[in-house]
């Protein structure tokens, strides 16, 4: 696998039970007054997700939020080469007519690059295995780490329409694996890309938070045609997985939590010289 997909792996990887919350709470007085959390998504400023994942946030640092205008689903890590408008909402939110890499390069400029991690969701809907590649959640993220600022992609995946308790009982779960994966120790400068499970509404359980690798298998390969009309027609629920890896779990109820290393690293073999009559 590429070591774009590398996952930052412990001995005890999946022995990490309902207790996490209780553990990740009680490490939130450790956060030390100055974290500073750039907070974006893809779903736009006003979306539900964004606000759960904020009062996540709430007890962990100063948050400023600087978010698309309208929803960005989909764009991948698409930046704006012309000029756009940026909204000051108030003095700790901005509204961008951009992509969530924009409100990532904006917030960091209004910011003078003063971040301790940035912070994008919660995503309404999954972004598990390749999704990473054409997420604009997770892009934003990415952004972040190319310019050296470490950083959090949530998203909470869902066969069925999401419900207010839905969001606020996202918001707990957050704030319980983010106080636990912020204190881990990192080898090397990444992001999260966490995501939430879907059980049913009326479910109490915690889940398990599971550390694990992202999931390279493929979506589903499927359009509706007519005529020169084509429309995705892919089942997100039916794409193939393999066990042990994120779909698999967070389908399985567990939060899925993969460390990511990008950007895709080239294989050295390939690109030694060829030395000839070797």
């Amino acid at each position: 696998m590429c070591r774009a997909l590398v996952i930052v792996a412990c001995a005890k990887a999946r022995e990490v039970t309902k207790r996490f919350v209780r553990r990740g709470l009680a490490s939130l007085a450790r956060y030390p007054e100055a974290v500073r959390i750039l907070l974006t998504n893809d779903d736009g400023i006003d979306a539900t997700g964004i606000a759960a994942l904020a009062e996540a946030l709430r007890d962990v640092g100063d948050v400023f939020t600087v978010a698309p205008a309208t929803g960005m689903s989909g764009c991948g890590h698409a930046a704006s080469e012309g000029a756009f408008r940026v909204f000051r909402l108030d003095e700790r939110r901005y509204a961008v007519e951009g992509t969530p890499a924009d409100c990532t390069r904006v917030g960091l400029h209004l910011l003078d690059g003063k971040v301790d991690w940035v912070f994008s969701g919660i995503n309404d809907g999954g972004n598990l295995g390749v999704d990473v590649y054409h997420s604009g959640t997770v892009a934003a993220v990415r952004e972040a780490v190319m310019r050296g600022v470490p950083g959090f992609a949530v998203s909470h995946y869902r066969d069925r329409a999401l419900t207010e308790k839905d969001w606020k009982r996202a918001a707990s779960w957050a704030r319980g694996v983010v106080a636990d994966l912020i204190a881990r120790p990192r080898t090397e400068l990444g992001y999260w890309n966490v995501n939430l499970p879907c059980p049913p509404e009326s479910s109490t359980a915690v889940p398990e938070l599971v550390l694990c690798e992202l999931d390279a298998s493929p979506l589903p390969l499927s359009y509706l045609v007519e005529g020169n009309l084509y429309r995705y027609h892919g089942r997100y629920s039916l794409r193939q997985r393999q066990p042990g890896k994120d779909v698999a779990v967070c389908f399985g109820g567990s939060i899925a939590a993969s460390y990511v290393l990008p950007v895709e690293r080239c294989a050295a073999a390939v690109l030694d010289p060829v030395v000839e009559g070797a």
